[in-house]
C-alpha cells in the first residue's frame, strides 16, 4: 500500500497514537526521552567514581533519575528512535550521508568544528529548556497533549516558538 506525501502526516500521526495506548496499556508507560539524557550523563559520572548520594538530583524517586535506573524502557526507547529511523531511510532509499547539510555551510561555512560546537551548546540549551518544562517536545507533544495537559499544551507550543525564532535568527529566513 502506498501512501500519498499528503497523507502521511495522518497515517502516521494516527500509528503513533495508536503505539502510545498500546505503551501505556501494556507497560502503563508514556512517551518521553529527555529523562535519559541525565540518567545517562549521572551514569557515566558514577562510573567515573563521582559519589552522587549528595546532591538534590539524584534522591528524587530514590534515583531514578540517575543512572543507577539503567537499563529501562526510555533508554531502549531512544535508541530504538535511532535505529528506527536509520533503517526505515535504509529501506525507503532516502537515506543520504552529509557531513554538513548545505544550509549550513550557505550561513556559517564548512568548518565541522564549529558546527559541533553548535550542536553540543544547542543541546545543552534545549536539554536545560527541557528538564526546566518538565519534559522533552515528544513527551508533552505526545503523551502530556494526548491527556489533555494544558501544561503540556503550553510547553508545545513555546517549543515551536523557540524553534521558529531559533531558525529565523540563525538561518536569516533561509530555506532548506
Amino acid at each position: 500500500m502506498k501512501i500519498t506525501s499528503q497523507a502521511r502526516p495522518y497515517v502516521y500521526g494516527a500509528l503513533s497514537g495508536l503505539l502510545l495506548t498500546a505503551s501505556v496499556g501494556i507497560a502503563g508507560q508514556f512517551f518521553g526521552t529527555s529523562t535519559t539524557f541525565p540518567r545517562a550523563a549521572t551514569g557515566v559520572l558514577q562510573i567515573l567514581g563521582f559519589d552522587l548520594s549528595g546532591w538534590q538530583f539524584a534522591q528524587v524517586r530514590d534515583g531514578a533519575l540517575t543512572g543507577i535506573a539503567f537499563p529501562n524502557w526510555q533508554l531502549l526507547f531512544v535508541i530504538g528512535i535511532g535505529v528506527g529511523s536509520f533503517v526505515a531511510a535504509r529501506i525507503t532509499r532516502t537515506f543520504k550521508a552529509e557531513s554538513l547539510p548545505q544550509m549550513w555551510v550557505e550561513r556559517f561555512g564548512d568548518r565541522k568544528g564549529k558546527r559541533i560546537a553548535y550542536s553540543i551548546v544547542g543541546g545543552v540549551i534545549a536539554m536545560i529548556g527541557a528538564r526546566m518544562a518538565g519534559g522533552c517536545p515528544s513527551g508533552h507533544g505526545v503523551s502530556g497533549v494526548s491527556q489533555l495537559g494544558v501544561s503540556s499544551l503550553i510547553a508545545l507550543a513555546m517549543f515551536f516558538v523557540g524553534g521558529v525564532v531559533t531558525a529565523r535568527i540563525l538561518y536569516r529566513g533561509g530555506t532548506a
